[in-house]
């Protein structure tokens, strides 16, 4: 006749079973010729994001798989790359180091938290819950995003410089193929004083705001075979160069 488990040997139990932690890491720098602005959203990121470790500017753009070297030095397995062009145009890479995918965007619609002056807020440190609108399961690309921005944006629980809360949200919607980023606080009220009332929740948004245009993906970490490219997009130099042949056939009319 087999004797009851009791309380202790099920404490007991309980505690060798290995426990599974989140040791996701993000590095996260950025190439020269980066404006004011884009200087000011890496901040935001590096605020909201206590899991990150900013790393100084990276000056060689054609050897981009060097930045895998970086991070296995920082003791970071995830990559946030953000590349300028012409002082003008900003780019990001997200990385899984060193063995990939990697998915490169083009970085639209950039606003600040300074900027928007939004009456949300939240704690430094808070970790944040990550909303993705269905279309991120519609198809394969965006699933794979997916992946990487949970990777990238998802703060551990117990990581040494975050809060053990959560008090704001950070929204990923899709829309016209891009990728919308919204942050908002979450906030509770008493729809009355006193009572046994269920609270509010109401969410206000915090900031920044900006919007990723996927362009291409690949196997590896900055490197490696193609895995999707975006048909729709059009490079902002192709774009200069028909605003220019435009002007020129105004003129010679």
């Amino acid at each position: 006749m087999s004797t009851p488990t009791t309380s202790a040997d099920e404490a007991a139990a309980k505690s060798t079973k290995p426990v599974v932690k989140n040791k996701q890491r993000v590095m996260l720098l950025s190439s020269r010729g980066t404006t004011y602005r884009h200087r000011h959203l890496m901040n935001d990121l590096e605020v909201l994001l206590p899991h990150c470790k900013k790393e100084s500017k990276f000056d060689d753009k054609t050897k981009l798989f060097v930045i895998n070297e970086l991070a296995d030095l920082n003791n970071c397995n995830n990559v946030m790359f953000f590349e300028a062009h012409a002082h003008t145009d900003l780019y990001l890479w997200l990385a899984k180091a060193p063995n990939g995918p990697s998915v490169k965007f083009h970085v639209q619609n950039v606003h600040t938290m300074d900027e928007l002056h939004m009456t949300g807020n939240c704690l430094k440190g808070s970790r944040p819950l990550l909303s993705f609108d269905q279309s991120f399961d519609s198809k394969p690309q965006f699933a794979l995003i997916k992946l990487l921005l949970t990777h990238t944006f998802g703060v551990p629980k117990g990581t040494r410089k975050s809060k053990p809360f959560i008090d704001h949200v950070f929204s990923f919607s899709i829309l016209d193929g891009r990728i919308w980023f919204r942050n908002y606080q979450i906030v509770e009220k008493d729809p009355q004083s006193g009572g046994d009332f269920k609270k509010e929740t109401t969410l206000v948004e915090i900031g920044p705001r900006f919007v990723l245009n996927p362009i291409k993906m690949f196997e590896g970490s900055f490197t490696g075979a193609t895995l999707y490219e975006n048909p729709n997009y059009v490079s902002t130099a192709a774009i200069r160069r028909q605003e220019r042949s435009q002007e020129k056939l105004k003129r010679a009319s």
